[in-house]
């Protein structure tokens, strides 16, 4: 088979309008799911084919994120019952953080060079051995402290989400990937809706132990799904022959010469510096939204609980619905813009807000915003590099947020303590308006072949 070279992205705001129309045989529900490649595209899909491989990435991304809620739920409550103060608390938490910023590049060249199969058995493996840890933390006759903390290492390699993204970014066409992409916002929607939901519950009727054996049973089972019905590659021929070329040796996991050069591409690191510029001070905000809720929002745990709930909806809805739709209708250099041109005025909307109603009615765009901004960056990304790095560009996008929360108590609480709720709204404005400018004064843009 011919191949033909990547097109090579001169402007990170120039791919291509994807198009306005498509039609796919098969049920309804297939309808949803993306087409897969055409060439290159891997044969060995087992029974479940093309489709029901997608279908079942994202059953166990939204398994892995429920688990990952029910920890977050009752993580303060497991510290507190320990002894731990909250510095304690952010301790290990900041440590949870920078483990997953460091390991999710390593993750990704993991990924690409063992396969999906691989990838997500390790990354469930991992998430068990976090959750056995945690269980044991509750059992008062061992040093639970110490088990705390230690349950936080394992994270290194949770990475459920990446693998995901990459299994759907491998299996999908270049016109369909924001759309594909954007439907894992249903499965994050599912995670925090029900995640936060049982892990209260079950907390509250039968313990702080019970949602952390849940999770343990649930992770174990993801990882027999992964053995089992994952294939062993998702990546195509022309991907496998760009790895294992002959008298090159294979390169190391931990090779970060080969990391680092992929933010070197042409077109990656502009579209990467906005990604992480434009999501940090949202992020920030996220950060101490606990306190901001409590404090500045007078809000009780049930409230914020339901705050949280209508957040997790409205990702749902807009990350799995309405994002997929726009990207059938715009390019994604348009929809960069729009994302950063809402995310400039809600900024400047939650410097005036004076009460959580206000806050209600800012989330819609708060939402949209966020939610573009990480399905179109990610979806650019992943067009601006060869197949075979594609799990490695999604490991180092998966280091953003990690990175957010290893910064954001520290930088965060300086502001809140310093200035106030309102800074966090000017810092978002200010900083996504630069940004906004900048993306404006990109030359027209060009018109390129479809990714192959």
């Amino acid at each position: 088979m011919t191949q033909h070279p990547r097109p090579v992205q001169e402007d990170f705001c120039s791919l291509p309008a994807p198009a306005a129309s498509r039609s796919y045989p098969g049920r309804v529900f297939q309808q949803h799911l993306p087409s897969m490649r055409k060439v290159g595209a891997p044969s060995g899909m087992g029974a479940l084919g093309r489709s029901g491989v997608v279908l079942l990435t994202y059953v166990l991304a939204a398994l892995e994120l429920t688990c990952l809620f029910m920890q977050f739920s009752i993580m303060p409550y497991l510290s507190r019952s320990l002894g731990l103060d909250p510095v304690a608390f952010g301790h290990q938490q900041t440590v949870f953080g920078v483990l997953q910023l460091l390991g999710g590049p390593v993750f990704g060249r993991f990924a690409d060079q063992h396969g999906a199969r691989a990838a997500f058995t390790l990354s469930f493996l991992a998430s068990s051995a976090l959750y056995l840890l945690l269980a044991a933390a509750c059992v008062p006759a061992l040093p639970g402290v110490a088990l705390l903390f230690a349950s936080r290492l394992p994270g290194a390699l949770m990475h459920t989400l990446p693998a995901a993204q990459m299994v759907i970014t491998d299996l999908s066409t270049p016109e369909e990937r924001p759309a594909a992409l954007g439907r894992l916002g249903l499965c994050f929607g599912v995670g925090l809706i029900f995640g936060s939901l049982l892990g209260g519950t079950l907390s509250s009727s039968c313990g702080t132990q019970c949602p952390v054996i849940v999770a343990l049973v649930v992770t174990l089972l993801g990882a027999l799904l992964s053995v089992t019905c994952i294939p062993a590659s998702t990546k195509g021929a022309s991907a496998h022959t760009q790895t294992t070329l002959p008298g090159k040796p294979k390169a190391s996991v931990f090779d970060l010469k080969a990391i680092t050069r992929l933010l070197l591409q042409p077109g990656v690191l502009p579209v990467f510096l906005v990604k992480v510029i434009c999501g940090l001070p949202i992020g920030l905000f996220m950060v101490m939204f606990s306190i901001i809720s409590m404090d500045f929002f007078q809000l009780e745990a049930a409230q914020a609980g339901y705050l949280m709930s209508f957040f997790g909806v409205l990702q749902m809805v807009i990350q799995g619905l309405v994002i997929g739709r726009l990207s059938s209708h715009f390019s994604e250099g348009a929809l960069l813009r729009a994302s950063v041109l809402v995310f400039s005025l809600v900024g400047l909307a939650m410097a005036l807000m004076a009460n959580v109603f206000h806050f209600c009615l800012l989330m819609p765009g708060l939402v949209f915003s966020l939610c573009a901004l990480n399905v179109v960056t990610d979806s650019m990304l992943t067009k601006a590099v060869s197949t075979s790095d594609t799990g490695t560009m999604l490991g180092l996008c998966a280091s953003v947020q990690p990175l957010t929360r290893t910064l954001g108590p520290t930088l965060g609480g300086l502001l809140y303590r310093s200035f106030g709720v309102p800074v966090f709204g000017y810092v978002q404005f200010t900083v996504n308006f630069i940004v906004l400018l900048v993306l404006w004064r990109q030359p027209v843009p060009r018109k390129m072949d479809r990714a192959q």
